[in-house]
């Protein structure tokens, strides 16, 4: 019988490392929010932007960095709204459908995220300022309608 426990129990140890690894890999940071180079995975669609989610409670908190890593602003979804945070240098310049903005000049746009619900965009500015929006999943027309509210 202990022939058998000594085989099968690194076998069991394997087959449960293939089945948690990812999942614990995959879990959002509770801690960095705000951080340049924050110690969690950059989930960002885009080579030129990072972006970072953390997680506390019910809340998922969405930052974005531009490729030097300075924190441009960020996002809380919550289960009732999408709201931007004061944190980042764009900071003022959040736009989601329960705070909209009206359209920036320049309403060129790039999908930085998509992800639990939500996508969000990046238009980069002309005086190096960029606007970021938070939008829910469905949204179907331009990033810019949809954060209008």
């Amino acid at each position: 019988m202990r022939t058998f426990v000594r085989r099968t129990l690194p076998l069991a140890a394997l087959i449960t490392g293939f089945v948690a690894g990812p999942a614990l890999a995959a879990s959002p940071a509770v801690t960095g929010l705000g951080q340049s180079w924050p110690n969690t995975t950059d989930v960002s669609s885009s080579p030129n932007w990072h972006v970072y989610v953390f997680v506390r409670g019910n809340t998922r908190y969405i930052q974005i960095n531009d490729a030097q890593g300075v924190v441009r602003g960020a996002f809380a979804r919550t289960p009732y709204s999408l709201m931007g945070l004061p944190i980042g240098s764009d900071a003022g310049n959040l736009a989601t459908p329960d705070e909209p903005l009206p359209a920036p000049a320049s309403t060129s746009t790039i999908e930085v995220y998509s992800g639990y619900g939500v996508k969000a965009y990046v238009a980069p500015q002309a005086d190096g300022t960029a606007r970021l929006m938070l939008v829910e999943g469905d949204c179907k027309n331009d990033p810019i309608e949809c954060s209008k509210g």
